[in-house]
């Protein structure tokens, strides 16, 4: 269904039109405006054959709650070679929703990069890094009183971004590769539309294109690699205006009757955040031009933090009633503070801002020997005001999210297998 405004913009575009002219133009006009929708009836009949009566509204009302869903059905060869079979629903790349924390996943890995391709001995994601400040807005951080020696490092940043999706660790591995280098390694690898502006602290736009100097430092704390800060001079096209909600409250608090503007915003296709997933669980599948530069080690290590629940961490330790196991685990689990059974590991990246929640998930049961992927978003702010902090993530985003996972997974153990997959790559010890 069409939607308003684009309602009223097919009527003044096609007034001027010739009686012959205008139904032709009207379905040109009207498949450009839905050749970017990807959908396979398949999983829509799927969803809708088991749907409750909330999802089945939620299902009704595309414009309404912009979702979009990608579900990748995985096989292996009698080598254990995983094939990828991707099913769509309402997947747009052109319908912009907001990120949120799902752009500290590429960061984090390309954080890991980095220190590959500094090949400085004595650096590497263990190494205490100490960020110092040195234009307007920045901070500076000495300690890290989450690590058991103290110190903050890139590894103990990765950790908490998957633990509990840090927003000040994000900030700090921003900082460390650089706004430049950030976007110009994910354009180069494919990812044409993907624009990181910003870290998640309150700055000008100005202000998030400088990055602070930093220095490596041995144990003995002696600098073993100086970085100075730096500036992106990076051009981005912002010529697309986005607006969204009917009002929203400024950064003094007030209340602006108004759509808020996301123009400069971070942004992130969802097929996108498929794939880079895909490409750091799958390497060995994934084109060369679409690998990180990341080691054995790297892997292990970010399979280990993707995984493990707050519960599982001794260093960060967390608060289980606030940080419980379904905390950043959406699919299947999070509507309730429900606890996960051991069988089931979810190596995923959630985010959630402004009405918007994401999820970009590899499911694994051990025990039933399935795996799928689920990556999905919907936009659930009822009254249209943004920055209220007033969004029905309980009501309708974490059912979505719970239910869409379970007929999936409920298919997943249905469905024959010509080979049983060998999931042992996946299977980690927390401690």
């Amino acid at each position: 269904m069409l939607t308003i405004h684009l309602l009223l913009l097919l009527i003044s575009y096609l007034l001027p039109m010739k009686k012959g002219l205008l139904i032709l133009r009207f379905l040109l006009f009207y498949g450009m405006i839905h050749a970017q929708d990807k959908t396979d009836r398949w999983l829509e009949n799927l969803l809708r054959s088991k749907a409750s009566p909330l999802l089945t509204t939620i299902l009704n009302n595309p414009d309404s709650f912009h979702y979009q869903l990608i579900y990748t059905k995985i096989d292996r060869d009698k080598n254990n070679i995983p094939s990828f079979h991707h099913y769509y629903l309402h997947v747009n790349r052109q319908q912009y929703f907001n990120p949120a924390s799902t752009v500290k996943m590429p960061v984090a890995f390309l954080a890991l990069e980095k220190l590959n391709e500094m090949k400085i001995p004595g650096v590497d994601k263990f190494t205490t890094m100490l960020t110092d400040s040195g234009y307007n807005g920045q901070t500076s951080v000495s300690n890290d009183s989450s690590a058991e020696n103290n110190l903050p490092s890139v590894a103990q940043y990765i950790r908490k971004i998957f633990l509990i999706s840090d927003n000040d660790a994000y900030n700090r591995l921003y900082e460390f590769v650089g706004q430049k280098t950030i976007n110009e390694r994910l354009w180069k690898m494919g990812y044409k539309d993907f624009r990181i502006t910003r870290r998640f602290v309150r700055a000008t736009e100005e202000e998030n294109r400088h990055t602070n100097p930093i220095r490596f430092v041995n144990k003995e704390g002696k600098i073993i690699y100086n970085q100075p800060e730096a500036y992106s001079d990076l051009q981005f096209d912002f010529s697309k205006k986005i607006l969204i909600g009917n009002a929203h409250y400024d950064r003094d608090e007030k209340l602006v009757q108004a759509p808020m503007d996301f123009t400069t915003h971070n942004n992130a296709p969802l097929e996108n955040l498929q794939q880079i997933m895909q490409s750091v669980l799958f390497p060995e599948t994934t084109p060369a031009k679409q690998r990180f530069g990341l080691t054995q080690d790297d892997y292990k290590f970010l399979y280990q933090y993707m995984s493990e629940l707050p519960r599982e961490s001794k260093f960060p330790q967390y608060d289980t009633a606030e940080f419980f196991d379904s905390y950043t685990k959406f699919f299947l689990f999070r509507a309730g503070k429900q606890k996960l059974p051991e069988y089931i590991r979810v190596f995923n990246k959630t985010g959630w801002s402004y009405g918007f929640l994401t999820d970009i998930a590899y499911i694994v049961d051990f025990k039933n020997n399935i795996e799928f992927m689920l990556t999905g978003n919907i936009y659930v702010n009822s009254d249209g005001i943004l920055n209220d902090d007033k969004y029905d993530y309980d009501e309708l985003g974490y059912p979505f999210f719970k239910e869409t996972g379970n007929i999936l997974y409920n298919y997943e153990l249905s469905r024959k297998r010509k080979y049983t997959p060998d999931l042992s790559k996946f299977k980690m010890e927390y401690k």
